[in-house]
């Protein structure tokens, strides 16, 4: 069975199938790269925990910078924020993201706790 929270016309959420939890991309707001990592990450969070997953469950996570002279900025945020022993396999690349302001987005997959 597949499972979609806080779906519209365009798109959802969350999907939920087979004990996999998928997330749309999530960008945060704040002037700063670190700023909307941080914002960023708080919605993951949100998101994980109502879906019934949490960071500890990250299976694979995609980093989109507007500009990768960002990378070590976000990285720095990003370290502080998995926790230790359970990083999940990742990619980071650089893209134009869908407005001018915009200088991280993150798509995660994660497992359910349950």
């Amino acid at each position: 069975m597949i499972e979609r929270l806080h779906t519209s016309d365009r798109m959802s959420k969350i999907v939920k199938h087979n004990g996999v939890v998928y997330l749309c991309g999530q960008v945060g707001a704040g002037e700063t790269v670190a700023d909307q990592t941080r914002d960023c990450l708080s919605r993951i969070d949100a998101l994980l925990e109502e879906a019934g997953s949490d960071r500890n469950h990250i299976l694979q996570a995609i980093v989109w910078l507007r500009d990768m002279a960002d990378f070590a900025e976000m990285n720095a945020v990003w370290d502080a924020w998995v926790p230790q022993g359970h990083a999940p396999a990742r990619a980071c690349g650089e893209a134009r993201l869908a407005r001018d302001v915009l200088k991280v987005e993150i798509i995660i997959t994660a497992a359910s706790k349950s």
